[in-house]
């Protein structure tokens, strides 16, 4: 005999979309920047402004993978140009990466917020909103062919290596994600630019410098 659980169970499995209804039949960057701007694979894309796609050398040999796009970048359509991406450009020179040699991007599409009287404040995505959203990198990746992958926070390394992924335990270390590509997972530098004092400030910072230099010796 069916629970009543069960039919909810069903339900949900029927109704529940992800970015996967919404790829592209031929994966070219062009077609999945297009597929991408129709995406409704969570709710986010009901409040966001548009869909921040990745960007960057298309035949890349290091991807870096953030958590959602901001507010600026929300606005601009573009990813990393806000202070995140403006401290991430500083840390890639100074680890001797050019920024127009690697492909950036996000785990999640869309920006996710609340709403402070005129301000949006970043909100962190959801399980849901990592899981949906994720048929869009793992098609980035299969395009892109990178030698390695560089998940800036703990919500990038989570879309790739698993939600158990504790990003404090492993910090800095060559994990192999789906089809055996390098993983490492490092700070965003939106935690750099959050920390209370010029301490830990210039700690997180160097240590994002730190894990970019080894992806730079690795390439």
């Amino acid at each position: 005999m069916q629970r009543p659980e069960d039919d909810q169970r069903i339900s949900r499995q029927k109704t529940e979309t992800s970015a996967a209804n919404f790829l592209p039949s031929k994966i070219t960057y062009e077609a999945l920047v297009k597929a991408s701007e129709g995406c409704k694979g969570c709710e986010l894309y009901k409040f966001a402004t548009q869909t921040v796609f990745g960007e960057g050398a298309t035949d890349a040999s290091l991807i870096l993978v953030g958590e959602q796009p901001g507010n600026e970048e929300d606005l601009a359509g573009h990813p990393f140009v806000g202070p995140a991406g403006k401290l991430l450009d500083k840390a890639l020179a100074e680890a001797g990466i050019p920024r127009d040699e690697v492909y950036v991007t996000n785990a999640v599409k869309h920006f996710k917020f609340e709403e402070r009287g005129k301000r949006r404040l970043h909100k962190q995505p959801s399980a849901r909103n990592i899981k949906a959203c994720r048929p869009w990198l793992e098609a980035e990746i299969e395009l892109i062919k990178p030698e390695a992958v560089i998940c800036l926070g703990s919500t990038a390394a989570k879309s790739l290596l698993g939600p158990p992924f504790a990003l404090t335990k492993h910090l800095g270390e060559w994990q192999t994600g789906p089809g055996n590509i390098k993983i490492l997972a490092t700070y965003h530098p939106s935690a750099a630019l959050r920390a209370p004092d010029h301490d830990q400030r210039e700690a997180l910072y160097k240590a994002i410098v730190s894990d970019l230099k080894k992806a730079a010796k690795l390439l």
